[in-house]
């Protein structure tokens, strides 16, 4: 909406407009009088006069307003090209448009003010609440990594007696604290960049099985005993789309399922490519999101009131940022096996070749 608004141009400018635009329907109303007469005119000159108050500032809007209402009268009003007016009803037709032209011109731009004034309340809540969530997440999220990342590598360097065992599990809990920390900092820097707006997707080829291997080996080596099934329709083709968005939206999902189902739920990725739309199912035998509305299950900050896990919720809220970033959809519903399914669908180009399975 704002890029439609011109109450950032100068007052002279405004000004100026203003009084093209009310010339310009005036003029356009006087060739069509014959026709529509000199009250169907001053209804015009009436909506132009709103639709000013939507988009400049107050002074333009009453000025245009006040020109308006001697444009009708010294053009359309009986008798024309004076300011006379001779019938009483005419009279009072002029009073009560010259009054309802300002009261419409300043009611609609307070409207506006106020929806202004209301919007930046929101975006100021939502800055806080996001501020507020990062520092959270500053002070939980990473510095529970970052303290078992230390104390790991204080353990290798001050202690002689190790054994090699011992120190392959501390490098262990090195790599596997690296990863949370790189998790949690991809979170927080992907929804900065989706709260700012200026995100912009970079379509490529992707071959879909590929990138779907990958990410479940990641997020496998990242959940040590978990064990993802893989269902990809043969002969999927390459898709134009933004690998590193897919691979976070996949990401997510799956490490979502991952840290909040118990390790003996099972969880199954499939992906199949039909009428150009990419469709991708995630689901998993935990026990769902019983507590919560499916459709706030995407908000940010939102985490269920059951769940004993870490973490800054934001994870749900990315997915549907870059799904939407790439026109698609995401839906969450009841899986097969009684817990969360979700399928995220993407409008796609394909090859018309299909790519090599492995």
């Amino acid at each position: 909406m704002n890029k439609f608004l011109f109450n950032t141009l100068d007052k002279s400018k405004q000004y100026l407009i203003s009084i093209a635009v009310i010339m310009a329907v005036a003029a356009v109303c006087f060739v069509f009088s014959g026709y529509m007469g000199y009250r169907v005119a001053a209804l015009v000159l009436l909506v132009t006069v709103s639709l000013l108050a939507i988009t400049f500032d107050i002074l333009p809007v009453l000025l245009s307003a006040a020109l308006s209402a001697f444009i009708w009268n010294f053009f359309f009003i009986p008798p024309r090209f004076t300011i006379h007016v001779d019938a009483t009803e005419d009279l009072i037709l002029f009073i009560m448009y010259f009054i309802i032209a300002m009261i419409s011109g300043v009611l609609t731009y307070k409207i506006r003010q106020i929806e202004k004034e209301a919007r930046l309340k929101e975006e100021r809540a939502n800055s806080v609440k996001l501020y507020n969530t990062i520092l959270n997440s500053l002070s939980h999220e990473l510095r529970t990594p970052i303290a078992a990342i230390i104390g790991a590598t204080d353990n290798l360097q001050t202690n002689p007696y190790l054994t090699k065992e011992n120190q392959e599990q501390l490098i262990a809990e090195i790599s596997k604290a690296s990863l949370r920390l790189n998790q949690q900092v991809e979170n927080l820097l992907n929804i900065s960049r989706l709260q700012s707006g200026h995100i912009q997707p970079k379509y490529d080829w992707v071959d879909i099985g590929e990138l779907i291997y990958h990410t479940v080996k990641a997020v496998e080596e990242n959940n040590a005993g978990r064990k993802i099934h893989i269902s990809i329709k043969p002969g999927l083709p390459l898709c134009s789309l933004d690998k590193g968005m897919l691979e976070q939206i996949i990401y997510n999902l799956l490490n979502n399922a991952a840290i909040h189902t118990p390790s003996d739920c099972r969880i199954d990725i499939a992906a199949t490519c039909h009428a150009d739309v990419l469709e991708i199912t995630i689901e998993d035998s935990g026990k769902g999101f019983t507590d919560i509305n499916p459709v706030d299950v995407f908000n940010k900050f939102l985490r269920t009131n059951k769940s004993k896990t870490a973490g800054s919720g934001l994870g749900l809220s990315i997915v549907k940022g870059f799904t939407e970033a790439l026109n698609g959809s995401v839906e969450l519903s009841r899986s097969q096996y009684g817990g969360a399914k979700f399928i995220v669908s993407l409008p796609v180009k394909t090859t018309q070749f299909q790519s090599v399975e492995a």
